[in-house]
């Protein structure tokens, strides 16, 4: 992909990984926009000269009035980034989980559908482009402590797999970014073992510049996880991590 003149869109792209991979884009060369919901983000990175537009990934009518709006400022635009994600803990012993549960469905997964069917006629106009869904390495290792999550995010995997076979032809292509733990700036001391986003963001965009551009951006760091299966790892690496019920489920017994 050639990073230097695109037309980029990143949904979600506020705060952490989708505010730096916005940061890198516009580096390159690429005219970069970016959707969220956190009005005073979208203000910051307005003044730091990008175009910002407010949207809810879990509300049809806020996507479909952002796609116009970013349509309208950018008719060129070739590449769209689904960032949009949220993580929360979900104790599946109380039935009261399930509100999380919906949330992060409705987030994760609907939410980038969303943002895909809305930029695809677009795109298929155009006869060239670029989704990026982003999904993560918990998609194929599961962490216990946050089980929808991980569904949602491999809800996503499967769902740019099909969208890949679909757009087959058209032109138009999908990238399904895969991140490993990464900790934003000032993060760091909550998990040593995660990436500091500036590492993981150059790694990235060094994939990304590749051509042909793999179907999936894994990090060497995220490597693990996405091959655990056939490593032979899987079993001993999710028992290794579902230790971590400790913390979310005190006196908890096995």
């Amino acid at each position: 992909m050639d990073l230097s003149d695109r037309a980029v869109l990143v949904v979600g792209g506020t705060s952490g990984i989708g505010r730096e991979l916005a940061r890198r884009f516009a580096a390159a060369g690429s005219t970069v926009a970016v959707g969220g919901r956190g009005a005073e983000a979208l203000s910051a990175l307005s003044d730091e000269g990008f175009g910002t537009f407010a949207v809810d990934v879990t509300d049809g009518a806020s996507v479909a009035r952002a796609r116009d709006a970013v349509l309208a400022a950018y008719p060129e635009l070739d590449t769209v980034v689904t960032m949009s994600g949220v993580m929360l803990l979900e104790d599946l012993r109380d039935p009261a989980h399930f509100e999380a549960a919906r949330t992060t469905i409705d987030t994760n997964l609907v939410g980038t559908i969303r943002v895909i069917d809305a930029f695809t006629p677009h795109l298929l106009e155009r006869g060239a482009g670029t989704f990026v869904t982003v999904t993560s390495g918990i998609a194929f290792l599961p962490f216990a402590p946050m089980p929808t999550y991980a569904a949602s995010k491999a809800g996503v995997h499967a769902y740019s797999e099909a969208l890949r076979a679909q757009l087959d032809g058209t032109g138009v292509s999908v990238v399904e970014l895969v991140p490993p733990a990464v900790a934003v700036a000032g993060q760091e001391k909550a998990n040593p073992r995660a990436l500091p986003v500036d590492v993981f963001a150059t790694e990235v965009m060094g994939l990304l510049a590749r051509n042909p551009t793999p179907d999936e951006i894994l990090v060497e760091g995220v490597l693990m996880h996405r091959w655990a299966e056939r490593d032979g790892t899987y079993d001993d690496l999710v028992a290794q991590r579902s230790q971590a019920l400790d913390m979310l489920l005190p006196g908890r017994k096995g």
